[in-house]
């Protein structure tokens, strides 16, 4: 099972980096093992698509604004919890509609999509930087992704993975 580990953001503009700087941190560590990927991309809609052909698994690290949550805040997303972008053209296509075009078209696509999102403070001001809540969420994030793919790994006495019971 290949996996890939998707970091999106811009870290050029305030919080909206940190999917960026977590997968930039999980880099060394994760692409030794010849089962996983790890990449950065700023890019977003169908250029989306494009990154995640060919892997059967997909975690994908990003920022969120939602007003809900605190700032700092993990959340965990499957492409179900996600509702469709109202977008102009499909150049400002979000996930959802990826998604779906790739289900649409019969393409190689990750089964499994979970999206890990930090809740953001600043996603707009350019050369910001990280806050500070989110710049502490930054690590947990990093473990979260870590342990999510321990869980993941083949099991050393079946050699087939295994699977979470609990959100990690």
């Amino acid at each position: 099972m290949k996996t890939l580990v998707l970091g999106l953001g811009n870290e050029l503009l305030g919080d909206d980096g940190v999917g960026t700087l977590a997968a930039r941190a999980l880099k060394e560590q994760l692409n030794r093992h010849a089962d996983v990927d790890v990449v950065e991309s700023p890019l977003c809609g169908l250029a989306l698509l494009d990154l995640l052909l060919g892997y059967d698994r997909a975690l994908i690290l990003d920022a969120i604004m939602t007003g809900m949550h605190p700032p700092g805040t993990i959340i965990e997303l499957g492409p179900e919890d996600l509702d469709p972008v109202c977008a102009p053209s499909p150049h400002y296509a979000g996930l959802p509609e990826i998604f779906s075009i790739a289900e649409q078209l019969a393409l190689k696509f990750p089964q499994d999509i979970r999206i890990l999102a930090v809740e953001v403070e600043d996603p707009y001001t350019l050369g910001a930087g990280l806050s500070s809540c989110v710049t502490r969420a930054l690590e947990t994030l990093v473990r979260r992704v870590q342990t999510r793919l321990t869980c993941l790994a083949p099991s050393p006495s079946t050699g087939e993975g295994q699977s979470e019971v609990a959100k990690g």
